[in-house]
């Protein structure tokens, strides 16, 4: 009897699944198989939010291909070991895996390939199954190894060949072999957790979609930059595991709405950092613009990851990202610019602190919202009364200072609110004067605070 390996990675789900459509056509048998790999799990400073959303997405993966009459088989350990191993237990003919864009996945699947070699097992490696489309029909190389601009890039990507999602497998066979337990959050890591943090995998993230369709049109609808109107945004997640698939939401989208066309770009955009990433895997941690780390004053950046800046549209971002491990993009951009910016604090600090926390972090996405926020000037990060015009974000996030009305509480500064009860601006020298053009351009000439 033939016998595959369906390898999952960051692609938990059933539902267009191009490695696991591929294994199931290929084998009379399939092994589902997930490694939970120690050198990702069991890092010195793990995220403790994302291993959190694994656990569940895995319970959740499991679930589903139960439904199918199969099971997923958990293996612990080193990758290329774990996987060779089920290999040589099942006397696998081939492994079925998807495409990785970062350095350490991709030297993950070189190494197993020279594995799998000796045991005269292939492997396929699928693209566009953690992206929306093939890197290799859009490429985003730009001139000395930069990124071209995301403009030039989605028109080539919006005439990519695009392909059909794929049905989930009806039925599958797995042959009899022993499986570690879905591991629960406390046996991959003890690292803090947010209060009110989102888990699910491919079943929630569906519901989650759904609901977001339902509401297009509706005032679900996000107006642009609007920190109040989540929207779309809210599965990151979900497609950061791969529990939703990007080319499956590009081929459903209704683009004749406003909602799904920002939508389609928000997935172009994902793919453009994904692919750029997969063509300079040493961006995660370089700085292209050759600066090297700076000094910072750690009690400021505590006030800054505390969201106690003094700062309401800072704080309020910084504030949900501890309570919901996610924060809305724009809060992210403006959180960025103002940490290197305005407080002088190096980059790699606070993309550090994102990656810990965020659920949806990874290389691609933290090099990017960190390294281009610092080309732009302070003010185009965004005032309070731009993106947050009535305050109900920053209402929401800080409670203390509830009771000023409307705009004013991007203001407290001038309502005399006690530091006990709101910090002070951390940067004195930075808080806007009555005539002047405000928050947005003070930002631009605020000396870093102490």
């Amino acid at each position: 009897m033939a016998v595959t390996i369906a390898l999952f990675t960051r692609d938990l789900r059933v539902n267009d699944n191009p490695a696991l459509s591929a294994a199931v056509r290929e084998g009379a048998a399939v092994v589902p198989l997930f490694v939970v790999d120690d050198r990702m799990v069991g890092s010195a400073r793990p995220a403790g939010n994302q291993l959190r959303f694994l656990s569940a997405a895995l319970a959740e993966l499991d679930a589903e291909l139960r439904c199918a009459g199969g099971q997923l088989v958990i293996r612990r350990g080193d990758y290329v070991e774990a996987v060779d191993r089920v290999v040589a237990q099942v006397h696998a003919d081939s492994v079925h895996v998807a495409e990785d864009a970062t350095w350490y996945g991709r030297c993950r699947l070189r190494a197993l390939r020279e594995r799998l070699d000796r045991r005269s097992c292939l492997l396929h490696i699928h693209r566009a199954t953690i992206t929306a489309v093939d890197a290799s029909d859009c490429a985003p190389h730009g001139r000395n190894g930069k990124a071209p601009d995301f403009a030039t890039y989605f028109r080539r990507w919006l005439e990519a060949p695009k392909r059909l999602p794929l049905d989930k497998p009806a039925e599958l066979l797995v042959p009899r072999i022993d499986s570690d337990p879905v591991p629960r959050f406390d046996e991959l890591g003890d690292a803090a957790v947010s209060p009110q943090l989102a888990v699910g995998g491919e079943i929630t993230g569906r519901g989650l979609w759904r609901g977001c369709t339902a509401g297009q049109g509706q005032a679900r609808g996000r107006a642009r930059g609007d920190l109040t109107r989540e929207g779309f945004s809210r599965l990151s997640p979900y497609l950061h595991f791969g529990c939703l698939s990007a080319a499956e939401m590009v081929h459903r989208a209704d683009m004749a709405t406003t909602d799904g066309r920002a939508f389609v770009r928000l997935l172009a955009r994902r793919d453009f950092h994904l692919q750029f990433l997969a063509a300079r895997a040493d961006i995660a941690r370089s700085d292209d613009r050759h600066r090297e780390p700076q000094a910072h004053d750690p009690v400021v950046v505590r006030a800054w990851r505390d969201g106690r800046t003094g700062y309401p549209i800072v704080d309020a971002g910084m504030r949900q990202l501890a309570a919901q491990g996610w924060m809305p993009q724009r809060a992210r951009v403006i959180a960025a610019s103002f940490l290197t910016t305005t407080l002088r604090v190096d980059w790699r600090v606070g993309a550090d602190h994102f990656r810990r926390w965020l659920l949806d972090a990874d290389a691609a996405s933290n090099r990017f919202t960190w390294q281009q926020v610092g080309r732009l000037d302070p003010g185009a990060a965004g005032t309070g009364e731009r993106y947050d015009p009535e305050g109900n974000y920053v209402r929401r996030w800080i409670p203390e200072l509830a009771a000023l009305p409307g705009s004013e509480i991007h203001r407290p500064w001038r309502h005399s609110v006690p530091t006990s009860v709101y910090p002070a601006p951390i940067a004195a020298s930075a808080v806007p004067d009555e005539s002047s053009a405000g928050f947005a351009e003070s930002l631009s000439t605020a000396p870093r605070g102490s």
